[in-house]
């Protein structure tokens, strides 16, 4: 028998953790921390969530670009 899991971040300890897919939309304890939460496959995004992913998206495409400069022989 195969058991599907999914990672989910503790919201108390911040622990990464395997959670069986069964469990999905259910209550669900950290082993670590013992905290009850609701098992999810991904929070749900707020605006300002999606302003920061955009942000961090620039910042990642300039550092790349700034690599591929460095990287060019003089």
């Amino acid at each position: 028998m195969s058991v599907t899991f999914f990672a989910q971040e503790c919201p108390s300890c911040g622990r990464h953790l395997q959670v069986r897919l069964e469990y999905l939309g259910r209550a669900v304890a950290c082993p670590h921390c013992e905290r009850r939460f609701e098992a999810l496959l991904a929070p749900p995004l707020s605006d300002s969530s999606e302003d920061l992913l955009h942000r961090a998206d620039e910042l990642l495409a300039t550092v790349a670009t700034g690599a591929r400069l460095r990287s060019i022989p003089r």
